[in-house]
């Protein structure tokens, strides 16, 4: 169902700012080069973070590797999406890789039709979840340079064979994850004036622009199919700026929005189609949101008593089947008895006669800015009580190649107190509960306008449940994972 009303929050009034008409900034981003200009420094850095894994001390909290993934990049990660867009993407060193081997292997398929979805990535998700707790991957420096080592292969595999940008489209896990923070991003790569894209007869942001006597792609479109023009929200779209420099009316900017703003409508989106029609979306949104209350159980101490009680009923000694209990829990069970109920509720007291599942796709939407906040609070306890690690960890691996000039590692410096993180952890939390209630009455008010507290209710009791959930894990004692201080 589409709405005539809300898109006016997208309108040029509202748009004042530019991130490419910032003096400086502006320009540096407007240039061609700037993609790979910020993407060779992050190559070099996972190299180093690959050898150090592999060859360097098998303690994780004295480990580039660890350290900087799991403490710092996912940290750094979740403020730039929430303060930002999705930078991490535009800066991508997996795609530098990919872009060089193109020079010497050209892509020769179309991706299967059949996998044009976000069924494989979504189930990528969950893999790396599931690896994550079963192979502890926080605390092991050689799994997680493997772990490096096959996200630079996959791009490099999948994007040698198939066109256009298919590992990020449609398998990378991060890119998903990035992908459905994005929608509550303040930043939006759009055009500036849709009537220079009505009087355009090139459509060169998506064909690529071309030489005109070979046709010859001299500058690439966007390679996501995101035709500028009919394109809406951040949804699939890695800030890569290729449509930026393709454009030849310079027409294209990184404008800001309303985050969450492409949450409240259902248009029809260019490279996507319908939200409410993407199943697969909807999924994506379960695992973004449900996964990241698994994610953050995984490292407080209840879990070990309920993995105890689960093996004893099981009979099993392995921890695999475990975690394959307390997956189908959070990612399955959970989610279905919860939508279920607020999708009856919602039938029961609306007397909605839309049918039961896309009813639950259209809602789904809503608990996006609540998983969204409980990443903000789980990656950013471990960023900011792990905020000083970084320096003794170089100390220490430049002392190992035999330069100890930066001085004996200060072992001590960790980060921020723990009381002052949870303030912190509680403020994502409140945040995301209140950007979900808004979002989720807005979905009530277009879809039961008479009577949208019928609507409302059980969807936002979804989103108190799951924040109380939040909350109760937040007081639990938790693992301070990879740094000097293993227990908490």
């Amino acid at each position: 169902m589409t709405s005539p009303s809300i898109p006016a929050l997208q309108t040029p009034d509202l748009q004042t700012f530019d991130l490419l008409r910032v003096p400086g900034l502006g320009r540096l981003l407007r240039w061609r080069y700037s993609r790979p200009l910020l993407q060779a420094p992050l190559l070099v850095l996972g190299v180093v973070m690959i050898l150090h894994g592999l060859f360097g001390p098998p303690l994780a909290p004295k480990n580039l590797a660890t350290t900087l993934t799991w403490l710092h990049f996912r940290g750094v990660l979740v403020l730039v999406l929430l303060c930002a867009g999705n930078f991490f993407c535009f800066a991508c060193p997996f795609v530098l890789v990919r872009d060089a081997a193109r020079r010497f292997f050209k892509p020769r398929f179309t991706w299967p039709r059949a996998l044009r979805n976000k069924w494989l990535s979504v189930g990528l998700f969950v893999l790396i979840l599931f690896a994550y707790e079963l192979f502890d991957l926080w605390s092991s420096p050689w799994w997680t340079a493997w772990l490096i080592v096959a996200y630079f292969l996959g791009a490099l595999l999948v994007d040698s064979f198939f066109k256009h940008a298919s590992f990020c489209k449609f398998v990378c896990p991060i890119g998903q994850f990035n992908f459905a923070a994005s929608t509550l991003s303040p930043l939006e790569v759009k055009v500036r004036s849709q009537e220079v894209c009505t009087s355009c007869h090139t459509k060169d942001c998506i064909r690529g622009r071309r030489e005109a006597a070979s046709d010859l792609v001299t500058i690439r479109g966007c390679e996501l199919a995101l035709f500028q023009p009919s394109k809406v929200g951040n949804m699939d779209c890695t800030f890569c700026l290729d449509c930026v420099h393709a454009c030849p009316h310079d027409n294209v900017g990184i404008l800001n929005r309303l985050p969450g703003t492409e949450l409240l409508t259902d248009p029809l989106r260019s490279g996507i189609g319908y939200f409410s029609r993407r199943k697969d979306l909807t999924a994506l949104v379960i695992v973004f949101t449900f996964g990241a209350l698994l994610n953050a159980f995984g490292m407080v101490s209840p879990v070990y008593a309920v993995e105890r009680w689960l093996a004893a009923l099981l009979h099993v000694s392995h921890e695999a089947p475990v975690l394959g209990v307390i997956f189908a829990v959070f990612l399955i069970v959970e989610p279905i008895l919860l939508l279920g109920i607020a999708v009856w509720l919602t039938r029961a007291l609306h007397g909605s006669d839309r049918p039961p599942l896309p009813l639950a796709v259209r809602y789904t939407y809503g608990i996006v800015p609540l998983g969204f906040g409980m990443w903000l609070a789980h990656y950013g306890f471990h960023l900011l009580t792990g905020l000083y690690t970084i320096i003794p960890v170089t100390q220490s691996a430049v002392a190992g190649l035999g330069y100890p000039f930066l001085g004996e590692p200060h072992w001590r410096w960790v980060g921020l107190p723990a009381n002052i993180v949870l303030i912190i952890e509680i403020g994502f939390l409140l945040l995301g509960l209140a950007g979900s209630l808004v979002v989720t009455h807005a979905l009530a008010e277009e879809d039961a306008p008479q009577s949208p507290m019928r609507a409302f209710i059980p969807w936002a009791s979804v989103s108190v449940v799951l924040w109380l959930a939040a909350m109760w894990l937040l007081f639990q004692p938790m693992e301070m994972r990879a740094t000097m201080m293993m227990s908490g």
